[in-house]
């Protein structure tokens, strides 16, 4: 059967790709309230790709963007999956940097160029084609598959936790799939064991009611952008280590097992910073790289504005100036505990002369699967088929992804985080793309793991893992 569904993903595969692009076309930008009805079509185009295949789908309002969700429960006595994603996107700004329009797909160089092409419409799509070669084939899937895709994963997933807690009992399921990471390298599947947490803030700081001539007023009064650098510039100290208070207190050391596991990984930090254009690695000291990245707390600035940022001079001492601050957390570090911390912190480095206003947006913990879960294997058997690999790496992320933690809290469930684009793919930046050839392999990586699922043992078991690594 499986041959069967694997010659229907080749056969469709051109029209597989057209179907994306028209996805991709659609702006569903969630942080923009402009875009509000292209999110709507969004859902429309997702509800219609499931209800099509005969699934029982609905379009759920929410008091944001709407929850497309869908099912098939044609398998009884099988696995069932809950498959989840998102079909918003990030904002595609700066517009000048991108080669073309970011919501007009444009293949180059075997890559698919637009926004939300491998994050995530791209990846999620892959799991929606994979059922739709079954249900054309065979008639039926393997396993029982629940669809969750929502449209405010860009803006915190505000509305899925009411969503999954008012469906608690429907919504049942043994494991959930999510492809929203990235191989390890180019033809190096992965499986993510591992994600960082997150909060995230903004911070704007007051001087004078209104912009001041800096001719006239500069030096006697406090320049809102001066004082907020100063406070920027305190938060780490010269080690590159987090000075908020009690930032490491719940941090967890990696044992040396795993510091071994990430070194035998054989990252390239000479190709790592061709690739982004740096000279010279930088963060905290005592770390690797992938250490960093993976596994150790961050501090990041995302976004500074103040004054004047128009074409030549204006001398003026700015009126405001504003900061936005994520950190990435990591097991089990409190998102809620640190935002206070930072906030508290902040609000003691702030010039006495200048107004201080916090404004918390959202937040969740770090998670790590177990990575001997024969979830983990089943997923790996069916990349390795489908990529024609020996070895699937097992690996961290430093991103985050709170809907998984929503998914233990809420259903308690893990979930099998199966990344097919790379992180070179530009997620969150300019030129956002995504190769076709690994579309295509995610695609069948995805039907394939629909029958291995299908056919781990009865208590839970799978095969061996030692081609996973």
């Amino acid at each position: 059967m499986l041959t069967t569904v694997s010659k229907y993903l080749d056969q469709h595969a051109d029209r597989f790709l057209e179907e994306l692009k028209e996805f991709l076309r659609i702006p569903t930008v969630s942080a923009d309230p402009e875009c509000k009805p292209h999110l709507i079509r969004g859902a429309e185009f997702v509800y219609k790709q499931l209800a099509d295949l005969g699934m029982k789908a609905e379009i759920v309002p929410t008091a944001g963007h709407p929850i497309v969700y869908a099912e098939w429960l044609g398998a009884p006595g099988a696995p069932t999956v809950m498959v989840y994603g998102h079909y918003d996107v990030q904002p595609p700004d700066p517009l000048d940097l991108w080669t073309t329009p970011p919501f007009e797909p444009t293949v180059r160089d075997g890559k698919l160029y637009a926004r939300g092409a491998t994050d995530d419409k791209g990846q999620v799509f892959t799991h929606i084609k994979s059922a739709e070669a079954w249900l054309k084939t065979v008639g039926k899937l393997p396993v029982n598959l629940k669809y969750v895709i929502e449209g405010e994963e860009e803006v915190g997933s505000r509305n899925l936790e009411d969503f999954l807690a008012a469906r608690k009992e429907s919504l049942s399921c043994d494991v959930a799939v999510v492809s929203d990471t990235s191989q390890y390298a180019p033809n190096q599947p992965a499986i993510t064991y591992g994600l960082r947490g997150i909060l995230a803030v903004e911070v704007t700081v007051t001087g004078p009611k209104k912009d001041l001539h800096s001719g006239v007023f500069g030096g006697a009064v406090m320049n809102p952008a001066t004082g907020l650098a100063r406070m920027i510039a305190s938060l780490h100290d010269d080690h590159g280590r987090v000075r908020i208070p009690g930032f490491y207190d719940a941090v967890q050391p990696l044992s040396d097992a795993e510091r071994q596991q990430f070194l035998d990984l054989n990252f390239d930090e000479a190709a790592f910073k061709a690739e982004l254009g740096i000279s010279e690695v930088f963060g905290e000291e005592g770390f690797t790289t992938l250490e960093r990245r993976w596994a150790r707390p961050t501090c990041e600035v995302n976004g500074l504005v103040s004054g004047y940022t128009g074409v030549g001079p204006k001398t003026i001492v700015p009126s405001k100036a504003t900061v936005k601050i994520t950190c990435r957390l990591v097991p089990t570090q409190d998102p809620h505990q640190l935002t206070e911390a930072l906030h508290q912190y902040l609000k003691a480095q702030c010039p006495p002369s200048l107004s201080f206003e916090f404004t918390s947006y959202h937040g969740c913990p770090a998670f790590v699967f177990d990575p001997n879960s024969p979830y983990i294997e089943a997923a790996a058997e069916a990349i390795r088929e489908a990529w024609g690999v020996q070895q699937v790496r097992l690996i961290r992320e430093g991103g985050s992804i709170p809907v998984v933690q929503t998914f233990k809290d809420v259903l308690g469930v893990d979930t099998l985080l199966l990344g097919w684009g790379q992180n070179t793919d530009n997620l969150h930046s300019p030129n956002e793309h995504f190769s076709i050839a690994d579309f295509h392999r995610g695609t069948k990586a995805s039907a394939s793991l629909w029958a291995k699922l299908a056919a781990m043992q009865g208590d839970g078991s799978a095969a061996s893992a030692a081609n996973v690594c």
